[in-house]
């Protein structure tokens, strides 16, 4: 694939948590304008791969670039929106005042502020103080803040945990959306049955990628009927660490 396709590279990554191997040599690409899913059980290495791939950990080993600069550099700013696990906007503030807060960090206009609003159909509720959302509606606020700056690339950690069906859907539509217009998504989820919303899967298990395959492959490849089964084959074909440490 041509550089240039390329959101993101990732060779012979090794990251070391205390004293155990969170992310072990793995090497990974992204294209541009892919929605992917990564997949696997709390503990297999998710969110420090998602962490290495925004720059914010420390690498032991190996390389990681992100539209042709390396993680964390001050260029990517503006092209790359991160949504962590945990809540990332301020209780005591409105929807619309965190907005502004982080417009003003990025550098950006009111016209990012409206056009975010929009995407995350969070107009009803700019007025009101975030701590007083539900829960869905805090995701909204978080991945709008993320989407300020337009983004090529949005890592999106665990986005719909705790979230009942309904919001669920309605966030992985919105992906979907983003996908179409050309954003890379790397979306990070141990909900199974979220996979069949992704054109690719990354299924992770020890620090290390089991498949990158798409849905469809995936089910052929273990002669299963749906995801969840089909991530327990993959974990009885290649047995490994327990999970339970790792980040």
């Amino acid at each position: 694939m041509e550089h240039s396709a390329l959101a993101l590279r990732i060779d012979g990554l090794t990251v070391r948590r205390g004293r155990n191997v969170a992310v072990r040599d793995l090497d990974l690409s992204l294209a541009r304008g892919e929605l992917v899913g990564l997949l696997g059980p709390s503990g297999s290495g998710k969110t420090t791969l998602m962490r290495s791939i925004v720059g914010v950990q420390r690498l032991e080993s190996g390389t990681v670039t992100v539209l042709g600069q390396s993680a964390g550099s001050p260029p990517l700013r503006h092209r790359v929106g991160y949504v962590t696990q945990d809540v990332s906007v301020y209780s005591d503030l409105t929807v619309r005042e965190n907005l502004s807060y982080f417009a003003t960090v990025l550098g950006v206009g009111g016209a990012e502020i409206d056009r975010v609003v929009a995407a995350t159909d969070l107009g009803g509720q700019l007025k009101q103080l975030a701590g007083s959302l539900s829960g869905g509606q805090v995701s909204r606020v978080s991945l709008a803040a993320a989407l300020l700056g337009t983004p090529e690339l949005l890592v999106l950690d665990e986005p719909t945990v705790g979230l009942d069906p309904v919001l669920r859907s309605e966030l992985w539509g919105l992906f979907r959306e983003l996908a179409r217009g050309g954003v890379t998504l790397l979306v990070s989820s141990h909900v199974m049955d979220e996979a069949t919303r992704c054109d690719r899967l990354l299924l992770m298990r020890d620090g290390e990628i089991l498949a990158d395959t798409t849905p469809r492959q995936l089910l052929a490849d273990t002669g299963t009927s749906d995801a969840e089964e089909a991530f327990l084959v993959l974990i009885e074909r290649h047995p490994g660490e327990r999970t339970e440490e790792r980040s």
